[in-house]
C-alpha cells in the first residue's frame, strides 16, 4: 500500500488516530508519518509529497497534512499549508490540537474532557446527603482548569467536584 500522507509506495500501514476530532478518527499512514505527525519537528524531506497528497478527499488526511504543514518551518511548506483549502469543519478540527493535560488520575494516567473514570474509594458528597460509592463510573468528565487535582462529574444526578486521586480512567 501507498501511504496516503507521505506517498512512499510498499509501506505497511498503522491506524493513527487524529484527535480534536468526530469520535474515534484515524488514518492509515506509514509507521513514519506516525511517528512524525506526533514530533514537535517533523522531517521536511519526508513530507515533501504533501503538494500533493494534502489534496486528499479523506478529511482526517487533510488535518494531519494541515497539523503536518504548521510544524514544518520551511518556505515550501508556509506556502502549501496557504494554498491548502479545508472546509469549516475540516479547518476547526486541524485547529482543535488537543493539549496535554496535567490532570492525572491515581495511576499516574492523563486524564481529559469526557473521559469516564471509576472511583476507587466511597466519597461523601457534603452538601447532597448521600455517599458516592466505590466502583462507580463518572462518565464525561470536565477538567477544573485552575485546578489539575480536581475534575467534574456527575453521580446520582448530582454534578460534584472529585479529586484526581480517588479515582482511575476506565
Amino acid at each position: 500500500m501507498t501511504c496516503p500522507l507521505c506517498a512512499t509506495a510498499n509501506a505497511p500501514l498503522i491506524q493513527a488516530p487524529v484527535l480534536g476530532g468526530p469520535a474515534d478518527a484515524s488514518a492509515s499512514i506509514c509507521a513514519t508519518c506516525a511517528e512524525q505527525t506526533a514530533s514537535d519537528t517533523p522531517d521536511p524531506a519526508h513530507f515533501r509529497a504533501l503538494a500533493s497528497t494534502m489534496w486528499s478527499e479523506d478529511p482526517a488526511i487533510q488535518v494531519l497534512a494541515a497539523r503536518t504543514l504548521a510544524k514544518i518551518p520551511e518556505p515550501w511548506a508556509r506556502d502549501l499549508a496557504e494554498q491548502l483549502y479545508l472546509d469549516d469543519e475540516t479547518r476547526a478540527w486541524a485547529e482543535n490540537v488537543p493539549q496535554p493535560s496535567a490532570h492525572r488520575d491515581s495511576n499516574g494516567v492523563p486524564l481529559a474532557s469526557g473521559d469516564t473514570v471509576v472511583l476507587i474509594k466511597d466519597l461523601t458528597v457534603k452538601g447532597a446527603g448521600f455517599t458516592a460509592k466505590r466502583g462507580t463510573a463518572v462518565q464525561r468528565i470536565s477538567l477544573v482548569a485552575d485546578n489539575p487535582a480536581h475534575i467534574e462529574g456527575r453521580v446520582e444526578g448530582q454534578r460534584i467536584v472529585i479529586l484526581t486521586e480517588f479515582v482511575k480512567k476506565r
